[in-house]
């Protein structure tokens, strides 16, 4: 198996790393257009096990011809790509008739185009598929598939630095200079539809194992989650992300300034982005420094019937930076994820078309094997049971 990695970021190396320790693979190419980065993601790679299968390429997504030319060779693609730059990939992917996993998705205006690019080309394109979206909603579906019937859904995940310090108690743990700050209303679903509540609300404490008390505050219910059939009848879904107490109100202060806004407005006659100048303004007290660790929570609870008696399913994981290797949490959570539903493509295990989430392609055995393969990398989840007594 030949296995393509565009990115060489925070990402991207994890992804090739992951998959370049698979026997199976013969090949592993990293590629990116910033030649520093590259370097320094193979000068870190070549010395690990599977070391001697990487190469790298300086790429550059606007040349599609080469960008084609270098995926036909390949059995499938992990893409570790700014937002901008996703359409680009996933249209060399289709030109080469290569698969393509991408652990982020398209700039929103863009989704519908370019899924109607993907099927009318008959190619298949895995978008969200790294920790959240991706690993959230994978063992969401399977969770609800567990129960009779299922009432209510709740999905928690976020990464944060293992020691907090001001002004937020957070560090950028995906990579780029821009904070995930949105001014937007967050989905909810309420009786089988999408509904709205203030993003950054409902706040709330949280305890994962080993972390300490954390808080979660609503970010926004996937909507393509509500196409799976075991969720249609859903009375209430939330998905909300995680980070360490007193986020979410500093947050809401900044939206209700008008800090997030993209709009551009007069300052002594030049034109900025509020966005823009927050991010410009906080990044050197937020960016990830050399041997900081960061930590990943995630949780799902999916609650209903099973067997006549109300009851309760929960996932829970809690990954750790890797200070062998020198990946992030949110780097190995995300990057591994995607790499093994790539490899799982490569073999031939996965035989789809179209643009497809992947909980609506990692079910049944394939979820088995994605779980399995996360453990060999010390990547764990913790399912319990409970009969909600009073409920039934």
């Amino acid at each position: 198996m030949k296995i393509l990695v565009l990115g060489s970021g925070l990402m991207g190396p994890a992804a090739a790393h992951n998959a370049m320790t698979d026997p199976d693979v013969t090949q592993v190419t990293l590629c990116d257009m910033n030649q520093q980065q590259l370097d320094a993601a193979h000068a870190k790679l070549k010395g690990m096990e599977g070391g001697e299968k990487i190469t790298t390429v300086a790429l550059d997504l606007g040349d599609q011809a080469a960008t084609t030319e270098l995926m036909a060779g390949c059995d499938a693609v992990v893409a570790a790509l700014p937002k901008v730059a996703i359409p680009l990939g996933i249209r060399a992917a289709l030109a080469a008739g290569t698969p393509l996993v991408d652990l982020s998705w398209p700039p929103p205006e863009q989704v519908e185009e370019v899924k109607r690019h993907v099927e009318d080309e008959g190619g298949f394109v895995i978008p969200g598929c790294g920790v959240e979206p991706g690993l959230t909603e994978i063992m969401a579906r399977h969770l609800a598939e567990k129960l009779d019937r299922i009432d209510e859904l709740h999905i928690m995940c976020g990464g944060i630095p293992a020691k907090p310090a001001p002004p937020l108690g957070y560090k950028i743990v995906f990579g780029g200079r821009n904070l995930p700050l949105r001014e937007g209303d967050a989905a909810i679903c309420r009786d089988g539809a999408l509904d709205t509540v203030p993003r950054y609300s409902g706040a709330h404490p949280v305890h994962f194992a080993g972390v300490g008390e954390c808080e979660a505050w609503q970010e926004g219910f996937m909507p393509w989650l509500m196409e799976l059939d075991v969720l249609k009848d859903l009375k209430l879904g939330t998905q909300m992300t995680v980070r360490w107490p007193g986020y979410a109100a500093k947050a809401t202060v900044l939206r209700d300034l008008g800090m997030f806004s993209l709009e551009p407005i007069d300052v002594y006659g030049t034109q900025v982005a509020p966005k823009a100048l927050l991010d410009a303004l906080l990044y050197p007290h937020v960016r990830l420094e050399e041997g900081e660790i960061d930590i990943t929570c995630l949780s799902v609870e999916a609650i209903g019937e099973k067997d006549g008696h109300s009851c309760k399913y929960k996932i829970e994981m809690v990954d750790w930076y890797d200070e062998e290797l020198g990946f992030t949490s949110m780097a190995r959570t995300t990057a591994m994820t995607g790499a093994i539903v790539a490899r799982m493509i490569a073999r031939g295990d996965i035989k789809a078309k179209g643009f497809l989430t992947p909980e609506k392609v990692i079910t049944g055995p394939l979820f088995d094997t994605l779980v399995d393969e996360l453990a060999a990398v010390n990547i764990r989840f913790k399912m319990t049971t409970e009969k909600m007594n009073g409920l039934d």
